[in-house]
């Protein structure tokens, strides 16, 4: 009889002590959709990234071979007890390192893949030249080239057997020797086959047999056809003639497969290589598969110095012969360019074209049905607007993740443990129900998803929902519900709950009269926008929203935020300005001091930025130390005080407070300094205490403790709460700004800058400021936002967030699709005169009462 194992449709995890979370016990359920919620800092990516993910990883790592361990970067076992039952984790997040300049829409869904299989077996190739149809060249042909020659000319016929491909390739070597053939060109240079050189196995080699070596004159032909038939027979259709001229050799390639008789030109097989611009047998010589050059005369360090589409290739980034190959008259740089949704319906004229004309080969049904379907998977997650081409860099971080979230859909893998981070971002509320359709379809392949966030329509369809919290930091990191979303629901101890029953106070409206000064965009074109006219009203909130696609960021990052700062700067220097590109005119921008961009990037660049530094409250610290009787008696001046001086820090670790360890084959470690005991600080520096507190126990405050602290000392105290009051106030002083995730790092930005501002008339611009909040945070950022308008200044937010919408004072919708079928104005007004706009797919979610209601195909 077999016993089965209670725990073994589980991921048990026992002991979690990652970052903030408090030794916890949880039990995810395996092949289920699951999500793990909870207040911003609460401990959901610690559990999810920092202890899952991490640690799978690590297994795969610890499963290859010694030897091959040493080339990658070894990863430290997460903090926890044990983990049971966990598969194979792909982590699925919103940003995968820095991207590749030549990573595209295609290239991350593996759709180029496919597609440079289908260009290669079976499309038509064209001459670059003539644009006729190439044929295959006949040896007789070839040996009639040949003969052409100047007389007495030396004459070699090689067969190429290995092009620019790695490996030692000594079969190839003893295949040669085999054939009867004694000399062998490798890499340029000639050897004896008895005695080939080692080739390094991690080097390109190209590697030719020498068939034959003669002289060009009256007699030869028959030798010529017979070693000319030899070669292509060797090297599979192909031969190379090299000839003398003067003191170097010149080849030239024949091809009895492809050849243009009138141009003369001959072309080397068409493999899956060919297509690929990341290869130097497929990319353009010219921008080197880039599709860009930079602009001549320019500096290219600087922003004046935009790229130029390549005036050889034209931006399709790949060499002449391969951008001639058609499938039904569609090159594949062309099909390419398409749109997600227009690829699609390509794809299904070409399976009816292939059931006429090609009988459906397996390769055809296989390539074609593989692309067909990463396309109606990147449709359902909302990018039917995104052209295949468009470089993966340029994707917000929502865009891209889905764009990962649809190649992994596709990918038919099963048993795999998928974590994704906010899955949601950048979706309008009428493109969610499609992402949960999706994220079904992968759980029903049989993959257990583990998806980090907030959207409570997507907590509502989940099958199992683990709310971390109660609150953030050190208040956080425990387990406060786990179950159905039926049963968090039904929680009282459970902010999320709360949330779910809809029992919470919302953010509301300030009522304000009707702007008297406005900025006004006219003729907008930037991408798919439509020659639109839009007002911006000043010293007013304004939310900017639409479908995913629609031209929100082109109408605002795009063609908003560069015509501004351009103006402003020209203002500034007091110059001419340069003509408008993005709109024909802005109006009203006398009546604006300075442009400030909030944005989801990382504070700074190295572990030595923290939000104390990055927002002055380390300078008011250290001025106060500098005062104190200890430090006037030393003679410590305020730079004493900073881990950055020398004098001050700690010799031994530099003011890091930590030590690294290299383990050669183990991963490195980092240790505690045991010098400064982590303090950061050298000794001289902590003799000097202000309220009996040291420097470093000040950097390991949090925010809400360090405002009680300098509860006194005004200027300080102001700066702290305002952190405090936008939800930051769990956040260590000393925290690395490498540790806070985008959401925190933007709500820092913003703090800092309401904290500081005393200048009046500033814009401020931001971009989806409620990516990772909960839903119970967005009311603190409302109210932070209301607060900068009510001190004179000007707010832009781009938002999908319906509490934060219904907030604003004025709405811009755009769309009323995405891609072409967005880009215009559907809707502009107060919520209420959204709301009675038909069109207007966000007026139609606002009428909605608050907590949308899933369609009946989803579970509630």
């Amino acid at each position: 009889m077999t016993i089965s194992n209670p725990h073994e449709h589980c991921i048990r995890v026992r002991g979690a002590r990652v970052h903030n979370l408090r030794n916890i016990d949880v039990d995810i359920p395996r092949d289920k959709l699951v999500v793990i919620t909870g207040v911003s800092g609460s401990g959901k990516s610690s559990l999810a990234f920092d202890t899952l993910f991490a640690e799978g990883q690590r297994r795969y790592l610890e499963s290859l071979s010694t030897w091959s361990r040493q080339f990658l970067d070894q990863l430290e076992r997460p903090d926890v007890d044990h983990i049971d039952g966990l598969p194979p984790t792909i982590s699925v997040e919103q940003r995968s390192g820095s991207l590749n300049p030549r990573s595209t829409v295609a290239t991350t869904t593996e759709i180029h893949d496919y597609l440079r299989l289908l260009y290669a077996r079976v499309g038509t190739p064209h001459c670059p030249q003539c644009d006729r149809s190439v044929q295959r060249q006949s040896v007789r042909a070839i040996v009639e080239k040949v003969l052409a020659l100047e007389d007495r000319q030396k004459v070699m016929i090689l067969a190429p057997l290995v092009r620019g491909r790695r490996g030692a390739h000594r079969e190839v070597f003893e295949r040669i020797a085999r054939d009867g053939f004694v000399r062998v060109r490798i890499d340029g240079q000639m050897h004896e086959v008895s005695d080939p050189p080692e080739l390094n196995s991690r080097r390109l080699h190209t590697i030719d047999a020498v068939v034959d070596r003669l002289i060009v004159k009256p007699g030869i032909e028959d030798r010529l056809r017979e070693s000319i038939e030899l070669a292509v027979t060797r090297a599979e259709g192909t031969c190379l003639i090299s000839h003398q001229c003067e003191d170097e050799w010149r080849d030239r390639l024949y091809s009895t497969k492809f050849s243009c008789p009138d141009c003369e030109l001959s072309f080397p097989p068409l493999e899956p290589r060919s297509f690929s611009f990341n290869s130097p047998y497929g990319a353009c010589e010219e921008c080197t598969g880039l599709g860009t050059t930079t602009g001549e005369g320019t500096d290219a360090d600087t922003e004046d110095s935009p790229a130029e589409t390549c005036r050889t290739c034209g931006g399709a980034r790949l060499s002449p012969f391969p951008r001639t190959v058609t499938i039904a008259g569609t090159a594949c740089h062309e099909f390419l360019q398409l749109n997600v949704r227009e690829a699609a319906s390509y794809c299904g004229s070409l399976t009816e074209k292939f059931d006429a004309e090609h009988a459906a080969t397996p390769v055809i049904e296989a390539t074609v049905s593989e692309i067909a379907a990463r396309l109606t998977y990147l449709d359902r997650v909302g990018l039917g607007y995104i052209t295949l081409d468009r470089p993966a860099g340029t994707l917000s971080g929502g865009e891209f993740q889905r764009a990962r979230l649809a190649s992994c859909v596709g990918s038919q893998l099963i048993g795999a443990c998928y974590i994704l981070d906010e899955p949601t971002i950048g979706l309008h509320p009428a493109d969610t129900v499609r992402l949960i359709d999706t994220l079904l379809a992968l759980r029903d392949r049989g993959n257990s998803v583990i998806a980090v966030e907030h959207d409570l329509d997507v907590i509502r369809a989940v099958d199992h929902v683990i709310d971390l919290g109660p609150g953030a930091g050190r208040d956080g990191g425990l387990v406060v519900a786990a179950g159905t979303p039926r049963q968090i629901g039904e929680s009282r101890s459970s902010v999320t709950g709360m949330c779910l029953r809809n029992d919470r106070s919302r953010p509301q409206r300030t009522p304000r009269p009707q702007a008297e000064t406005e900025l006004i965009v006219r003729s907008a074109r930037t991408h798919n926008l439509q020659g639109v006219d839009v007002r911006f009203p000043l010293k007013r909130l304004v939310a900017v929203t639409g479908v995913s696609g629609s031209g929100k960021s082109s109408l605002v990052t795009s063609t908003l935020v560069p015509e501004l700062r351009r103006r402003l700067a020209s203002s500034a220097a007091k110059s001419e300005e340069r003509p408008v590109s993005a709109c024909d005119e802005i109006a009203g921008v006398e009546q604006i001091q300075r442009l400030l961009v909030i944005d989801q990037s990382a504070l700074g660049r190295n572990a030595r930025s923290n939000p104390a530094t990055y927002s002055d409250v380390w300078k008011h610290v250290r001025n106060l130390f500098a005062r104190t009787r200890d430090a006037r008696i030393r003679g410590f001046k305020a730079r004493r005080f900073s881990f950055n001086a020398k004098d001050g820090r700690c010799p031994e670790c530099s003011g890091h407070g930590e030590k690294r360890i290299e383990m050669n084959f183990l991963p490195d470690m980092r240790v505690v300094c045991p010098a400064c005991r982590g303090s950061r600080f050298n000794r001289q520096t902590l003799a000097v205490r202000f309220n009996g507190r040291t420097v470093a126990d000040l950097l390991a405050m949090r925010f809400d403790q360090a405002a009680n602290f300098f509860s006194e000392i005004a200027k300080l105290h102001g700066i702290l709460e305002t952190f405090c009051d936008v939800g930051l106030g769990y956040l260590v002083l000393g925290q690395s700004s490498l540790t806070l995730s985008g959401g925190e790092a933007q709500r820092v930005r913003l703090a800092t800058e309401l904290a500081q501002s005393s200048r009046r008339n500033s814009l401020f611009v931001l971009d989806e400021p409620t990516t990772g909040l909960h839903a119970a945070d967005v009311s603190n950022l409302v109210n932070l936002l209301q607060r900068l308008v009510d001190q004179g200044h000007s707010v832009i937010v781009i938002e999908h967030h319906p509490d934060v919408i219904r907030s604003a004072d004025w709405i811009i919708d755009l769309g009323p699709g995405s891609g072409d079928d967005g880009g215009r104005v559907v809707a502009e007004g107060t919520p209420e005169q959204v709301t009675a706009v038909p069109e207007s797919q966000t007026g139609t979610y606002l009428k909605q009462p608050p907590g949308l209601t899933l369609p009946p195909t989803l579970p509630a």
